[in-house]
């Protein structure tokens, strides 16, 4: 059985019972069967039931946020503009996605010769709980879009968000085998990647799982796509707009209690204004709403399980034993983490060198650009990085030295469906989102041309 818990309350919520070898077998079965007629539907056909999807969404977002709130945690204001997003990826695909899949025609000495553009088959997308929906969304909707079909692994503590993710696909007229929902745990992926039938794999989550999933796929010649962790620096220089640059840096490190791959977890500030930012900063964060996730006021709520609080808990720990100072917060009961500023951090503390996945953000100085970068790029991740400044000189001269899959100027990294998404180094790769996301699970078939 698998079994989700309120992480506020500490209660059960329901527990589910798991495919066995006859139900995956049906999942597969119909997830082959649908392709063969998916990608023969008019792209257009297609679009037309993405915006049905949208509306779907809009019209039951309330709802819909509660099973997020209640399964891991996240403020309910927060899950509503969650849902939210997941409606603005649909209608963005569906007006784009038939552009972005036209043959693209190359002049050459046939007499026709162009690229076609074919879905692959069925993609298994193996998703995390931080974001239950939106993770899946930016997954499955141009996936598929391009034609293919979709078979989703999520997380177990929001198995309840998977169940009725499926449901809200065939609510909004997606045939039965489009989007299905695979309720197993992780020792069954394995055999699932295996499986023929399987043509490719996204994943979203730990470093850990990617390479093992990598390597499952990798054995089978079959692509994967990974989305791994993340510990982006927010770099703040001394012509920073400062009170702009405060809310930036609040939202782009606390924002779902600071549960994001993409969340900004290293803030590296120029001497010359260090002062005033730690003051400001700890003021802003300070001012916080913490409560009930349920509570439409409630900025920061609690951690999706109790182990997830607990390692964060002992990195702050260890880097406080190595010399780190608490400007404010550090305090833990059960999934609650207090939200908390370190300051004399270290480039050898976990705090630095780990990804943060909570409401801690690890505070350096630096004095020159060429010191920066190397605090930059000091990372085995490269998901992306904001720099604040209004020297726009400065921020041409710097994207280039930045190992990162995106490069922020004075906003915090966001995923955003107009934008590819991916990173670099053990961030994984491949993209997500934009024209380069709908390609990631096509054929990219050439087509010559000639007579005799």
């Amino acid at each position: 059985m698998i079994s989700s818990m309120n992480p506020f309350t500490g209660k059960s919520i329901k527990s589910y019972k798991e495919l066995d070898a006859s139900g995956i077998e049906e999942k597969l079965s119909g997830a082959k069967s649908e392709f063969l007629k998916w990608k023969k539907l008019p792209v257009l056909k297609r679009l037309d039931l993405l915006t049905q999807l949208s509306h779907t969404l809009y019209e039951n977002k309330n709802q819909y946020a509660q099973k997020i709130t209640e399964e891991m945690g996240k403020p309910i204001s927060q899950s509503v503009a969650e849902i939210e997003k997941c409606a603005w990826v649909c209608e963005y695909y569906a007006s784009n996605a038939e552009s972005f899949l036209k043959d693209s025609v190359i002049d050459t000495d046939a007499i026709s010769s162009y690229v076609k553009y074919e879905p692959l088959g069925v993609i298994l997308g193996i998703m995390p709980w931080n974001y239950p929906f939106w993770q899946v969304f930016r997954f499955a909707v141009p996936t598929l879009a391009a034609g293919n079909v979709c078979l989703l692994k999520h997380a177990s503590n929001v198995m309840g968000c998977a169940f009725l993710l499926e449901e809200i696909f065939l609510k909004s007229g997606f045939p039965k085998g489009c989007f299905q929902n695979l309720c197993v745990g992780s020792e069954m992926i394995t055999d699932i990647i295996q499986d023929s039938r399987i043509k490719a794999v996204s994943l979203t989550g730990s470093e850990a799982a990617g390479s093992s999933v990598a390597v499952t796929a990798g054995k089978q010649i079959k692509k994967t796509v990974l989305e791994l962790g993340g510990s982006n620096a927010m770099v703040i220089f001394e012509d920073a707009q400062i009170e702009e640059t405060i809310k930036s840096c609040v939202d782009g490190r606390f924002l779902n209690t600071g549960q994001s791959c993409i969340a900004g977890k290293r803030f590296l500030v120029h001497k010359k204004i260090e002062s005033v930012f730690l003051k400001k900063f700890k003021q802003a964060v300070m001012e916080l709403k913490i409560g009930d996730p349920m509570n439409e006021e409630t900025y920061i709520g609690v951690l999706a399980r109790e182990d997830l609080a607990e390692d964060l808990g002992n990195q702050v720990q260890k880097s406080v034993k190595q010399g780190a100072k608490i400007l404010c917060g550090g305090n833990r009961k059960g999934t609650f983490f207090e939200p908390t500023l370190l300051t004399d951090v270290h480039t050898d503390m976990p705090v630095f060198q780990e990804e943060t996945f909570g409401p801690v953000a690890a505070i350096l100085s630096f004095e020159t650009e060429e010191e920066m970068v190397k605090l930059v790029n000091n990372s085995k991740f490269g998901l992306g990085v904001s720099l604040f400044t209004e020297d726009m000189e400065r921020v041409e001269r710097l994207i280039p030295q930045m190992n990162e899959g995106a490069v922020f100027v004075n906003s915090q990294v966001k995923s955003d469906p107009r934008l590819p998404f991916g990173g670099t180094k053990k961030s994984g790769y491949g993209r997500e989102l934009s024209k380069q996301g709908i390609m990631e699970f096509v054929n990219k078939k050439t087509v010559y041309i000639n007579k005799y």
